[in-house]
């Protein structure tokens, strides 16, 4: 187990270098002025831009810039923000808070109603349920997100007034966001769940439980959840960090103050620095929630053993 960790860490910082060298590549070769975000007008003078130039780094080579972020970073310095002039570290600290929260909230709409969804259409297969269950997927992995996020806040919303519109605050505050951030992985839960609780459902050993006289009960919720959600539970781990890594679309319907919301604003003012520490998070956050998730497997199924 031990090797097997040591060995998935490395692989993290591997993923880490070269996902910070593609964006860091691609923030230089794509077209704009970083210098004229910093400044402003004062960037018109020749003078201020070679002082801005020499102060955030932008006068050396790109690669020369890259390794000092790489120094940086081995430091715990993700750098300053051109825009609020203030330190990146302080600013994903202020939202990633707000971010957690609310990707909490959308795993556990997507745990709750997908697997009980998936555990319905597989025990009532071709039945009525299965059915709605089958088209209800359809449908919600069709819609794109932010179409979603406007129909959920006009109907609960605007017409029904049941919920809050956006912003943030009391608990209700969560519900439309969080189903919002939720909807289409629900979906691909239900289904997976469905079709891992079937072939778990035809093994030998639930035929062994039927003829022994268990209540289909025990032997759904007992015996067959607990092979069937092992596929599932990678899935909302991987969901999980792609989640808590920054949910664009639905924090700017919901005016939600996330690092999501942070990183739409950083691209809209090219704040390279922020976009650079914001993504570099989200990687590593993905990384580690892999990991964990790989090492739940030895818990879940005691065949699995990682080494």
């Amino acid at each position: 187990m031990g090797t097997y960790v040591i060995r998935r860490l490395l692989q993290m910082v591997l993923v880490l270098l070269g996902a910070t060298l593609v964006l860091f590549v691609s923030l230089f070769v794509l077209p704009g002025d970083p210098i004229g975000s910093i400044g402003g007008e004062r960037a018109r003078d020749p003078a201020v831009r070679a002082e801005l130039a020499r102060r955030y780094n932008l006068d050396k080579p790109v690669l020369v810039q890259y390794g000092t972020y790489l120094r940086n970073l081995l430091r715990g310095d993700l750098g300053e923000s051109y825009r609020l002039r203030r330190p990146v570290n302080d600013i994903v600290r202020d939202k990633i808070g707000n971010t957690a929260k609310l990707a909490v909230a959308a795993i556990a709409f997507e745990v709750v109603i997908g697997i009980a969804a998936g555990i319905v259409s597989a025990v009532l297969r071709y039945s009525f349920w299965d059915v709605l269950v089958t088209v209800s997927v359809t449908l919600v992995v069709g819609v794109p997100v932010f179409v979603t996020g406007l129909l959920l806040q006009q109907v609960f919303a605007l017409q029904l007034g049941w919920l809050p519109l956006s912003g943030m605050g009391s608990w209700q505050h969560y519900v439309l966001p969080a189903l919002t951030l939720a909807a289409v992985s629900t979906a691909y839960v239900s289904r997976l769940m469905r079709g891992t609780m079937i072939e778990v459902l035809r093994a030998d050993y639930i035929r062994t439980a039927r003829a022994k006289g268990l209540r289909e009960g025990s032997i759904v919720f007992k015996h067959a959840l607990r092979n069937s959600v092992i596929p599932v539970v990678t899935f909302i781990g991987i969901d999980f960090g792609t989640i808590l890594g920054g949910a664009l679309v639905t924090e700017t319907i919901f005016n939600w103050d996330g690092i999501g919301s942070a990183l739409v604003t950083a691209i809209g003012a090219q704040d390279n620095p922020v976009i650079l520490g914001v993504v570099t998070y989200a990687v590593a956050v993905f990384v580690l929630v892999n990991l964990v998730v790989d090492l739940l497997y030895g818990f879940l199924d005691p065949r699995i053993r990682l080494s």
